[in-house]
């Protein structure tokens, strides 16, 4: 009876896997990923508009009765003019959310998703850059009442 010889087959096969594997894993980190993340390339006109548009939510606005909450509550917002749009709260003692309507959700291409992450406090705002033309309708949560929609449009400066 003879012995098992052992083979360098199996260690250069094992060694092939393991660079293979290596690679691969190289590949993914340092080409996959950052072109998966990178940010779409936006012209400075739109990344940097020439106006703000601010949105004030105003003292009482929490009250039903108050038709006044959100002013303007409908706006047009030009890109490359004045697609960064600020919402202030003037209300002396309650916050307020920008918070999309169900099927108005929206996500920019560079700015991410649309909406205040949590309550702005009194004295507060919360601002979002518009980079794509977009309809878009928001209330606030603890507020439903509390209604807007903007209408972000391609600007005269962006051709």
């Amino acid at each position: 009876m003879s012995l098992p010889t052992s083979s360098h087959a199996y260690g250069i096969g094992l060694i092939a896997v393991m660079v293979g594997a290596a690679m691969g894993v190289s590949y993914y980190q340092l080409y996959f990923i950052p072109e998966l993340n990178a940010k779409p390339i936006i012209p400075d006109k739109i990344l940097h508009p020439g106006d703000i548009t601010t949105i004030i939510i105003v003292p009482g606005a929490e009250n039903k009765d108050q038709v006044q909450n959100f002013v303007p509550k409908k706006i047009e917002a030009q890109l490359g003019v004045n697609n960064l749009v600020v919402w202030k709260n003037t209300s002396p003692d309650t916050g307020h959310t920008v918070t999309p309507d169900a099927g108005s959700e929206f996500k920019d291409q560079y700015s991410g998703q649309f909406g205040s992450p949590g309550i702005i406090k009194p004295g507060q705002k919360y601002q979002f850059l518009f980079t794509q033309e977009a309809v878009i309708k928001y209330h606030c949560d603890p507020h439903p009442w509390m209604r807007g929609e903007i209408d972000v449009v391609h600007g005269a400066l962006t051709s």
